[in-house]
């Protein structure tokens, strides 16, 4: 083969990665429209989708209550993906995560207040809230993580924003335990959950994840040199103050709109970019952010409908939440990477 075509094979492979994933994704969609505490076959669910339902009781199970959630799986979790995408490659930071930083916690502990406190029962409405505790929690975690004479590590920014979550995490608790009727209402949410999903939540937040989404990928030429060092981007001309603007616009955006529909899930946005970097280094691609932030974000959606697809089976017609199966996966793989953080910081 010439180098030509070998320069097109290797062109090709970033489409085939990234197309593979979308087989994947659509192959998971299909299943969460097929499966839960009554099981449709596939061919029943293409039909539904097409117009043609076999009777009315498929039509209500499929277009009602699991187009809806699958829905929200997809956009909440391309957010999340995106979002963790962007701040490990804003920070350098491996361990970077919108639930271990303590953005997830600050956007569920502002829409608690907003519901408990002020009335709040719209997502429409307490998104706002979701915006400005995330904001202000990330914030804080920098601060903190920053104290001392060594400044900022990936571990110390990690152990500050596991502190201000826990820390936001009791607040929450504590605010809901009061507040009979707001228990009620966020017990579940809290867990992280794609239950009860409704069109007009993800319709009102849909901009906001839009314009997020938008920002993340805008950044993505000027993460490659970000990745080199600020002064290697500096010297190639990127406006380093501008891109962390618009990089922490886009996180407060992404993850404030994700926890206002499905609660504080975390990890999600630490583990894919992990597997998106191996998958991108296996396709070929390498650390090109022009990719991995895509492939992350094709990529986040089909880990949430695993875990809500297994949530719906392991325990039926129990269901168990999303957010709780997605934690099980992370956690070790959080401390398997903190572990290999700190032995080469030794």
């Amino acid at each position: 083969m010439d180098s030509s075509g070998r320069e097109r094979g290797r062109g090709l492979r970033p489409l085939l990665l990234v197309a593979s994933l979308l087989v994947l994704l659509a192959l998971l969609s299909l299943l969460s429209l097929a499966l839960g505490a009554r099981d449709i076959p596939p061919g029943q669910v293409l039909s539904t989708l097409l117009g043609d339902a076999p009777d009315r009781t498929v039509e209500d199970v499929v277009m009602d209550a699991r187009v809806p959630r699958t829905a929200l799986a997809l956009a909440t979790g391309a957010a999340l993906g995106l979002a963790g995408g962007l701040m490990q490659a804003l920070t350098r930071n491996p361990l970077a995560d919108p639930g271990i930083l303590g953005v997830s916690a600050g956007a569920a502990f502002a829409i608690v207040v907003a519901t408990a406190v002020l009335g709040l029962g719209s997502v429409g409405g307490y998104v706002w809230f979701a915006f400005a505790g995330a904001l202000l929690a990330s914030v804080g975690v920098y601060l903190l993580g920053g104290v001392g004479r060594a400044g900022h590590n990936p571990v110390k920014l990690a152990l500050a924003g596991v502190a201000v979550t826990a820390m936001l995490t009791s607040l929450t608790s504590a605010v809901v335990l009061t507040e009979p009727e707001t228990l009620n209402r966020f017990r579940f949410w809290n867990a992280g959950t794609l239950a009860d999903a409704e069109p007009d939540q993800l319709l009102s937040v849909a901009p906001f994840l839009l314009t997020g989404a938008l920002l993340a990928l805008a950044c993505t030429p000027a993460l490659n040199s970000i990745a080199l060092g600020e002064d290697v981007a500096k010297a190639l001309g990127r406006r380093t103050g501008l891109i962390r603007v618009t990089g922490v616009a886009a996180v407060t955006l992404l993850t404030g709109a994700a926890v206002a529909l499905i609660g504080p899930v975390v990890f999600i946005g630490l583990v894919v970019p992990h597997v998106a970097r191996v998958l991108a280094q296996a396709a070929g691609i390498g650390p090109d952010h022009r990719w991995l932030l895509p492939v992350a974000a094709t990529l986040a959606p089909c880990l949430l409908l695993a875990a809500d697809i297994a949530g719906r089976l392991i325990a039926r017609p129990v269901e168990v939440q999303a957010g709780v199966l997605v934690a099980f996966v992370g956690g070790p793989f959080f401390v398997a990477l903190v572990r290999r953080q700190r032995l080469a910081e030794v």
